[in-house]
């Protein structure tokens, strides 16, 4: 480029990228908040135990795979209040624990990494 002189085209290429990235952050800023939505209107359900299951919610919007423990420290709910919102989330589809342990359990908001990592792959469809 810079011995022929080819600008025009290494800035259409440039420009396209650009188009391209602002047009997927876009989408996976929209599916994120419809996500967080559909969620909130779910946790609403719940009576007493929502407001506890909607921090937890939050703060896994922040960091969506934590463990219980984290969560606790997070939002500075008891580990107990927080397994119990773990748990209605866990029945809604919200989250899913991931290690099938008792202890050191980690929770995933999966949903949420899948439209993080959607348009994501590579072209020969590795991530």
């Amino acid at each position: 480029m810079r011995l022929t002189g080819d600008w025009e085209t290494w800035l259409e290429f440039f420009a396209d990228a650009v188009l391209a990235s602002a047009t997927q952050a876009a989408t996976s800023a929209r599916g994120l908040l419809e996500l967080a939505a559909a969620g909130g209107q779910r946790i609403a359900a719940l009576g007493r135990a929502a407001a506890s299951a909607l921090a937890i919610h939050q703060a896994l919007q922040r960091q969506p795979i934590a463990t219980a423990a984290s969560l606790a420290a997070t939002t500075g709910l008891t580990p107990a209040t927080v397994n119990k919102a773990l748990a209605h989330l866990e029945r809604f589809g919200v989250v899913a624990e991931l290690t099938r342990k008792q202890r050191g359990r980690v929770f995933s908001y999966a949903r949420h990494v899948e439209i993080l990592n959607e348009g994501m792959a590579l072209p020969d469809g590795r991530r």
